[in-house]
């Protein structure tokens, strides 16, 4: 059974309570879905950092049921995006509905996926289904959906905070990236990220957020 430790927290004033929480909105909302990326190396232990913070996150029971698998081999990501691009020709040409296709089209998207191999790193986020024990038996895993979910939204933000750019990439379905990164029964492909710097030029959809008050509510207040 694991003891307890006192935790400490940083003394703040309300006022430094409160200039923290603007500056990190300040420099989340600055943040975007970019698709054009440049080919820069990034420098030695950034990616292992990014990855280390999204492993922090909070998890059911504490079972920590993500693995992170960085991609930087020219022929592994050549790899994933043939085969990304063979789920998403089908999706964009035969399973999709209009309506869908319809919400898509402001956003400039299509079946090509050529980030993924322009990019000098993809993380892939696997969910663990359960454990596995050093003797081959199973262990039962909780929540493992949402804690995978809080985990990667740690990694976006990481990656943000670093100056880099991301995408979260979804083919449906995924399973060609346990193929191919040869991974156990139990982990699932979450989700696809590439990372790196934007491109000279990069653009971004002209979009907005929906603004505080139609997302925020209090107590039971539901106008």
């Amino acid at each position: 059974m694991a003891g307890f430790i006192p935790y400490e927290i940083e003394r703040l004033t309300d006022e430094e309570r409160l200039r923290r929480a603007e500056a990190l909105y300040e420099e989340m909302s600055r943040r975007r879905s970019v698709r054009y990326f440049s080919d820069r190396p990034l420098p030695s232990g950034l990616l292992e950092k990014l990855v280390a913070t999204a492993g922090t996150a909070p998890s059911g029971a504490n079972q920590q049921p993500w693995t992170f698998v960085v991609v930087t081999d020219p022929g592994l990501k050549r790899e994933i995006r043939q085969a990304a691009e063979e789920e998403e020709r089908e999706f964009y040409e035969h399973r999709a509905t209009s309506e869908w296709l319809a919400d898509l089209e402001p956003l400039g998207t299509n079946w090509v996926k050529d980030f993924l191999e322009i990019a000098p790193a993809l993380i892939v986020v696997f969910r663990q289904t359960h454990g596995i024990r050093p003797d081959g038996t199973t262990k039962k895993y909780y929540y493992t959906q949402e804690s995978v979910g809080i985990a990667s939204g740690l990694l976006i933000a990481a990656i943000h905070r670093a100056g880099l750019v991301t995408l979260t990439h979804t083919p449906s379905p995924m399973n060609f990236l346990e193929k191919i990164l040869k991974r156990p029964p139990n982990e699932k492909a979450f989700v696809l990220m590439p990372v790196g710097l934007p491109a000279e030029g990069a653009t971004v959809p002209d979009i907005h957020r929906k603004p505080l008050e139609e997302i925020l509510h209090y107590n039971r207040d539901a106008s």
